[in-house]
């Protein structure tokens, strides 16, 4: 995805430190599931970054290095998904998203 990560803000705060302000993010990382894009859509592959013990890894990053464009969509498996599912919670109930590139046409022509 031309050398970019996905990440799920969690918080945007901002600090001073010596009479300059800082806008930044709290950020749970994504990693890609392999070296390229799903061969079926077209689409990268990404899941949760997770430490042995099941926490999420997270950062605090500055609003200047992010891109807001990332459009996550679940990866399906077998089965049936219940349906008192919000899409509020879909970021943790599921464990792969396909990162959509089709979202709209800047998000396809930086990252694909």
């Amino acid at each position: 995805m031309l050398g970019l990560d996905v990440a799920r803000v969690w918080l945007f705060f901002s600090f001073t430190h010596d009479n300059i302000k800082y806008p930044c993010a709290l950020v749970h990382w994504f990693s890609h599931m392999s070296e390229s894009a799903d061969r079926g859509t077209g689409m990268w592959v990404v899941e949760p970054d997770m430490t042995n013990e099941g926490r999420p890894i997270a950062s605090i990053i500055h609003l200047d290095t992010m891109i807001p464009a990332a459009h996550l969509l679940p990866v399906f498996k077998v089965g049936f998904v219940s349906k008192s599912l919000s899409f509020a919670d879909t970021l943790d109930k599921f464990q792969m998203f396909y990162v959509n590139k089709f979202v709209d046409h800047h998000t396809f022509e930086i990252v694909f």
